[in-house]
């Protein structure tokens, strides 16, 4: 099974290779990306759109991240309270099985 894996993020590699590749020989028109206060040099169209790509994914960890954390420090708040819960309902339970009845 592992080699099967192996094989096939090896080839979705290499694809993603070959289309890189092939966005780079076809968009090699040179423009200049002008944002409101700052304009950037010209390089070719497939280096910015790699770039744009690159910068998602960077930023898409990084808000991902943010909220696993946020997520798990709920999960451990929870689980403190449940387990707080617990254990007022186990000494509720030993207290009414030692009253006589």
């Amino acid at each position: 099974m592992r080699v099967i894996k192996a094989i096939l993020i090896a080839v979705a590699a290499l694809l993603l290779l070959l289309l890189g590749v092939l966005l780079t020989v076809n968009n090699q028109q040179q423009i200049a990306v002008d944002l409101v206060f700052f304009q950037f040099p010209e390089a070719s169209i497939a280096r910015w759109l790699l770039l744009s790509f690159f910068m998602g994914v960077v930023v898409s960890f990084i808000v991902g991240g943010i909220t696993l954390m946020a997520l798990k420090a709920r999960l451990g708040q929870a689980r403190r309270s449940a387990t707080k819960y617990e254990r007022e309902l186990d000494k509720l339970r030993t207290v009414h099985l030692n009253q006589p009845g």
